[in-house]
């Protein structure tokens, strides 16, 4: 028998398409960059940061991604959303993240007709500071393995005590998620379709989207050979991500 696919309950604030835990968490594990948005409660307006940012569970390190987990911010101790989390309490810091990847650029007839493939989450949540060395430690392990999997066994260890009082790791309890993905190519309306001389006159298709790393550019302190496992992860990283940006936008 299958393994069941756990859900995000449907609520006012995500009422588009998908659930699944694991496909939500993969799209926000895949992210370089989450857009965390919160509302001061001195401002009218809400305000958006770019942070980085794991899923995870420090109660039950190896859980999956089909699992319950937390989200792990990283940022500086004194910044205004530390500050803000650090005053919300025990009750948390009410905040949404949203984590967003293009994988093609659809061509289409009509101007009207253009779009992206796609994949995108939003999480919302209450944010509260990571208090305990330990845990903390945890969440910057899997923060830093999310740059390049496995680069922390490959850092400086253990952390200085410095380091770890000058970063603050946000813990957001997630309530409630959803993921929107779009694929394929382009879908026009059956009146240009069936005119030949638009058809015959336009290009339509996909321009395939994919995050490259280049070529690696050692520090001017570096003293040594680029490690294998950091090759390795260029050549994966670069032959995955175009080869999925191919794949859905033959779908």
């Amino acid at each position: 028998m299958g393994r069941y696919e756990l859900q995000y309950p449907k609520n006012a604030t995500n009422i588009v398409r998908n659930y699944e835990l694991e496909t939500i968490h993969k799209l926000v594990n895949t992210c370089p960059i989450l857009h965390v948005s919160f509302t001061p409660p001195d401002s009218p307006f809400p305000v958006t940061l770019p942070m980085v940012g794991q899923m995870g569970s420090f109660a039950r390190p190896s859980a999956d991604l089909g699992d319950p987990l937390d989200l792990y911010l990283h940022g500086y101790v004194s910044s205004r959303v530390m500050n803000l989390a650090r005053a919300a309490g025990p009750d948390g810091l009410p905040m949404c993240v949203a984590a967003s990847h293009v994988d093609g650029l659809v061509l289409a007839l009509s101007a009207f007709s253009h779009s992206y493939n796609y994949r995108s989450a939003v999480l919302f949540g209450h944010a509260t500071l990571v208090e305990d060395n330990e845990e903390k430690v945890y969440a910057m392990e899997l923060i830093t393995d999310s740059v390049v999997p496995g680069r922390w066994k490959d850092t400086r260890l253990p952390p200085k005590n410095s380091e770890l009082q000058s970063t603050s790791v946000l813990r957001v309890k997630v309530a409630s998620g959803s993921a929107k993905i779009r694929e394929g190519g382009a879908k026009d309306d059956k009146h240009d379709l069936e005119d030949e001389q638009v058809v015959g006159g336009i290009w339509t298709g996909v321009l395939p989207v994919h995050q490259t790393v280049g070529e690696p550019i050692p520090a001017s302190y570096n003293k040594i050979d680029l490690p294998e496992s950091i090759s390795n992860f260029i050549k994966d990283s670069n032959t995955l991500g175009k080869q999925h940006s191919v794949d859905v936008a033959r779908k």
